[in-house]
């Protein structure tokens, strides 16, 4: 049954519609990096060294076999090459896409994706896929499934970078993930928590034009719903995943809570390390890879906000109820986890009050990380170091055990980090890796 809102639920819908326009007229006043077709980075006349790029002789020659008895047989065979778990499957119906004319609440667009592959597919449409390169950032692709004998051409899109490398990621090659409240065909009649990426964003503003099964009802979010606005007033109806559409034309039949929070984490992180790696790239370049003090102090801040994003400060807690989360994820999602002499992992989940029992992100292994400037990522390690051992305030919110915990893990599984990490933090010295 349609719920009508009351006269609180109207006042809060209008000062989102306020928040909405407000940060629509915003722009950014200042573009502290060049631009990304030029030195240093050359985005558009580099070849990417990202998986797929890595991969796309070899998927288009048949090398790699792809099953085209079908399309769902199609992308099943094509996410197992790219390594991207079917069970990732989240369905997005707003038509908020460079194939929104295909998308609607019955024919929801499917996303799936692993650290450095996201995957994009709409029945009746063209795949779209996204890789990370370490250095470039998203690199994207769309492209037909083909028939029978048909060749398989993976084209490099451009359009992309519409929504893609524009305000949303400030101007970086970065990823967009949007909720909005859709009409009953997929339009949007109003977008929130514009610019806003990751763990932060309070669970009551996620889900917005996505549908979302689980195992239990947590509610008080925007998912599995269409709105319509009359005399000033939204009118919310639910929608049932699958009862417009076939999940059978689909990989996997659910578009689950956890791969979506797990998903909105790695979005924040992606854009931040995309965005910081641009900027320091761009002042060494100015700089003859000598930084200038000002130009250290943003290497600095731009460490100190990933170090942060990392350990999970301001993230927004999970429903009372917790999460159930889909159990083919969770496998697929652990398999091949990373762990300590006490099989600790910073891929546990605790899905009680927060996502993870180790409050510092897995993506700290991602390519993406790994690859970013030698001098930021020195910073971040550094800023890593005295949260967890206590010399830096702003991290109380990891209490002692569970920091302690967190160095073992990444002192265990992380062969890079500076020399002399743990006895620095236990002398109370600083490593000063970045600083020389």
């Amino acid at each position: 049954m349609p719920q009508t809102g009351n006269g609180s639920r109207r006042v809060a819908f209008f000062l989102w519609v306020l928040l909405s326009l407000q940060l629509a007229g915003s722009v950014r006043s200042e573009q502290d990096y060049d631009e990304i077709g030029k030195q240093p980075h050359n985005y558009y006349g580099r070849t990417p060294a990202d998986r797929v790029t890595n991969l796309k002789t070899a998927l288009e020659s048949g090398s790699i076999p792809l099953d085209r008895t079908g399309e769902r047989a199609f992308v099943l065979s094509l996410l197992k090459a790219l390594g991207v778990p079917a069970s990732s499957q989240m369905l997005v119906f707003s038509t908020t896409s460079l194939q929104l004319r295909l998308i609607s609440p019955r024919n929801p667009r499917a996303l799936y994706f692993s650290e450095d592959v996201y995957l994009g597919f709409i029945p009746g449409g063209q795949i779209e896929v996204i890789a990370l390169d370490p250095e470039l950032g998203a690199v994207f692709y769309i492209f037909d499934i083909p028939k029978k004998d048909q060749p398989l051409v993976m084209q490099r899109s451009n359009r992309c970078m519409n929504c893609h490398a524009a305000e949303e990621t400030n101007y970086v090659p970065g990823l967009v993930v949007k909720s909005v409240v859709p009409g009953p065909t997929g339009g949007s009649l109003i977008a929130f928590r514009k610019n806003q990426t990751g763990h932060a964003v309070p669970f009551e503003d996620r889900f917005g034009g996505w549908y979302v099964t689980g195992d239990r009802d947590i509610g008080g979010h925007w998912g599995n719903l269409i709105g319509s606005l009359a005399s000033g007033e939204l009118t919310r109806t639910p929608i049932e995943p699958g009862a417009l559409f076939d999940f059978q034309q689909y990989p996997v039949a659910t578009s689950d809570v956890l791969p979506q929070l797990v998903h909105e984490h790695q979005l924040g992180f992606v854009n931040r390390a995309v965005e910081a790696s641009y900027r320091v790239r761009t002042h060494l370049h100015l700089d003859d890879g000598k930084l200038t003090a000002a130009h250290g102090k943003i290497l600095e801040e731009q460490a100190k906000e990933l170090a942060r994003y990392l350990l999970f400060v301001d993230e927004a807690s999970l429903p009372e109820v917790g999460i159930g989360g889909d159990p083919a994820f969770k496998h697929d999602f652990l398999d091949g986890k990373r762990t300590d002499s006490q099989g600790r992992s910073l891929k546990d989940f605790e899905l009680r009050a927060r996502l993870f029992r180790y409050r510092c992100s897995y993506m700290i292994y991602s390519p993406l990380f790994q690859g970013l400037p030698v001098l930021l990522k020195a910073q971040v390690y550094e800023y890593l170091d005295e949260a967890l051992s206590g010399r830096a305030p702003g991290f109380e919110h990891i209490p002692l055990a569970e920091r302690t915990a967190i160095r073992s893990i990444l002192e265990q599984t992380l062969p890079d980090l500076a020399d002399g990490w743990s006895q620095a933090a236990r002398a109370g010295g600083h490593s000063g890796s970045a600083k020389q």
